[in-house]
């Protein structure tokens, strides 16, 4: 009996490691990858969206844009193509949220900074004040990283329909005046078919993070 044992031993512990990774295989095969939703209009408060879009359900994307930097270059879709980025809305003569939500998106840019495939995007809601000087001068007391991050202004309207009816994320003011915009907290991340995948209250550390994990997530979405 002891003989019979010894003469399989080696067959058993073969069999054996042979049958753990394949078990292991068969997990990895069966594991779904964690998905972010992709938001349409239908799906977001409306007091977000313009009424023009609520009903919409699906195909949502960024409209195109011109807007020109703090470094006076023009800025377009074509400069986020293929690229996940972050999006907010800002003005810098703020003394609210503002602050909070930069100094986080700083952070956001210090982690990403050796990443090709992740950027930001910061549209001032007050273009009539920050003009290409105003944003340059805020950009270098922030430390931004024009490579990485871009604060843009440009034609009010466009900035308004891009935050009401592009990324979803801003409250008109209510008072009837044209394009003018109640300011958000909202950090919204983009994926590289320009549709959005999620929301963020840029002022909270922890949701700051929820935010590093999902880019994590959208980037492994692209993995093969």
């Amino acid at each position: 009996m002891i003989s019979f044992f010894s003469r399989y031993k080696v067959f058993g512990i073969v069999f054996l490691m042979l049958s753990i990774i394949i078990i292991f295989l068969f997990y990895n095969a069966l594991k779904q990858k964690e998905k972010l939703p992709i938001i349409n209009p239908n799906g977001v408060d409306s007091s977000l969206v313009d009424s023009s879009i609520q009903h919409k359900k699906k195909y949502h994307k960024i409209a195109n844009f011109k807007l020109v930097n703090q470094n006076g270059d023009t800025i377009t879709q074509e400069d986020y193509k293929d690229k996940i980025y972050v999006a907010d809305f800002f003005f810098t003569t703020c003394q609210g949220i503002c602050p909070i939500m930069t100094k986080n998106m700083g952070d956001v840019q210090k982690l990403i900074l050796n990443d090709p495939e992740v950027k930001l995007l910061s549209h001032t809601v007050t273009p009539e004040i920050d003009s290409v000087a105003q944003l340059y001068k805020y950009a270098t007391e922030k430390g931004v990283i024009g490579s990485k991050w871009n604060l843009v202004t440009g034609d009010k309207k466009q900035i308004y329909e891009l935050a009401r009816k592009s990324y979803m994320a801003v409250q008109d003011d209510g008072d009837g005046g044209p394009y003018d915009m109640i300011h958000t907290e909202n950090f919204m991340l983009v994926d590289k078919e320009k549709r959005v995948r999620g929301y963020y209250d840029g002022t909270k550390e922890e949701e700051i993070k929820k935010l590093l994990k999902d880019i994590k997530i959208l980037k492994e979405s692209y993995v093969d």
